[in-house]
């Protein structure tokens, strides 16, 4: 897979190759408050040492269970391959830092075609990206007691008006975030990046005014489509939350409009 390791996101998912899988040095500047590592920024590291491994060129599902937060700094990545298919292989790679195993994904790689879709989603009717409000310009109007994130610096986000009123001390009733994405030093999407972009927007609790981390503790992405140059849609919803729980949907669609990822997680509930 062809890379452009001057970018912030191929330095920070770049891997050393050992005797049974990879070492990297996970960035401290993904995080997504109080030095904790963004979900899809790890799994997007994953997703790269499957592709390392596989005569396929791109990750097309991944189900990743986190068993901790992981701390940055050095990290190793066991990789075991299964067997590679005309179409597709599966491996599973286990991310460790100094303290043990962090997260566990079992992925599939595969190698998307330029091909149109049989049948797609289309995107919602969403605010012009010219028009949405910025989370990086805007950090200074975080809520009391929200750290803004450094994954608000790697990844630029510009949240649809529509659903941003938290932003603004104005939550709604409805858990639903949506927003423009691109990264901020203006590397296109890719299927790796699309991985990221699948964890990349707050939590779905926000919306409706609870504030505060919630940790994903299963999360499985798909990556439909390699993705056209530009800014990518992302709609995330949040579904049921009760007992502590809260399960969150998204949808990414590229600047042409076409569903290139989407991905379901099981995150716990701010307390």
């Amino acid at each position: 897979m062809p890379t452009t390791p001057d970018t912030a996101f191929d330095r920070a998912t770049a891997l050393t190759p050992t005797a049974g899988g990879f070492t990297t040095e996970l960035d401290p500047g993904w995080d997504v408050g109080g030095g904790v590592l963004n979900g899809g920024y790890l799994l997007a590291v994953v997703a790269r040492a499957a592709v390392e491994v596989s005569p396929h060129a791109h990750p097309v599902a991944l189900s990743a269970s986190y068993l901790r937060a992981a701390a940055p700094g050095p990290a190793t990545l066991a990789v075991t391959p299964g067997p590679a298919g005309r179409t597709l292989q599966h491996a599973v790679v286990v991310l460790s830092d100094p303290g043990g195993p962090a997260v566990s994904v079992q992925v599939t790689t595969a190698t998307l075609h330029d091909v149109a879709a049989e049948h797609s989603v289309p995107p919602p009717a969403a605010t012009p990206v010219e028009d949405c409000f910025s989370i990086a310009e805007h950090a200074h109007l975080a809520p009391p007691g929200v750290q803004v994130p450094g994954l608000s610096q790697r990844v630029e986000t510009r949240l649809d008006p529509l659903t941003a009123g938290w932003a603004l001390g104005q939550p709604g009733a409805e858990p639903v975030m949506r927003a423009w994405l691109r990264f901020a030093d203006g590397r296109e999407p890719d299927p790796l990046g699309l991985v990221a972009f699948t964890d990349a927007l707050p939590p779905t609790s926000w919306a409706t005014g609870r504030f505060g981390w919630a940790p994903t503790v299963q999360l499985q992405t798909l990556v439909r489509a390699v993705p056209a140059p530009g800014w990518c849609l992302v709609e995330a919803r949040g579904g049921e939350a009760s007992d502590g729980w809260v399960d969150e949907d998204y949808r990414v669609w590229d600047s042409t409009g076409r569903l290139v990822a989407q991905s379901r997680q099981l995150a716990r509930l701010p307390r």
